[in-house]
């Protein structure tokens, strides 16, 4: 009768093992799984802080002074704009200011002389985020009466159009 209660307490036994040795792999699963996620943040934080510092670097203003071929300041009267009906201020006011720019800097007149001689890259006319910005402040309705613009023109024949 003995060796039947040794045989079931060795039964016992061996599942008890295979429990325990289980329990130490599924522990030394979740370990592995933690640590690759640790390094994994680690190298986003330090990516994170490399692009920081990149930002944070003075870009050299040098290369922008380079570009500029002219630059003009001009005080835009926006009077016409008050003809239209009140929801189409604002956008009236951008296109006065294109036309404007491209009357004062010559991109029209310059372009129909080119295009007999030769054909080059065309002209761009820019106006920028903040004049955008500036134009649309106070709504569709109500846009400034007047503008002071600066007017940048680049080495390539960009005309980019910043407020003063």
């Amino acid at each position: 009768m003995e060796k039947p209660e040794e045989e079931k307490e060795e039964k016992l036994t061996e599942p008890e093992e295979i429990k325990e040795s289980a329990e130490t792999t599924k522990k030394e699963e979740t370990e592995s799984e933690e640590k690759p996620e640790e390094s994994i943040l680690e190298e986003e934080m330090k990516e994170e802080a490399e692009a920081i510092k990149e930002e944070e670097k003075p870009k050299p203003e040098k290369e922008k002074e380079e570009d500029i071929v002219e630059e003009k300041f001009y005080t835009i009267p926006l009077r016409r704009v008050w003809i239209m009906p009140p929801n189409k201020r604002a956008p009236r006011a951008i296109r006065l200011i294109k036309n404007y720019v491209e009357k004062h800097m010559k991109i029209g007149v310059e372009k129909e002389e080119e295009e007999a001689a030769e054909e080059e890259e065309e002209e761009r006319l820019l106006i920028s985020s903040e004049l955008n910005e500036k134009i649309w402040q106070r709504g569709i309705r109500k846009p400034p009466r007047k503008i002071k613009v600066r007017v940048v023109k680049d080495s390539e024949g960009n005309v980019t159009v910043y407020p003063a």
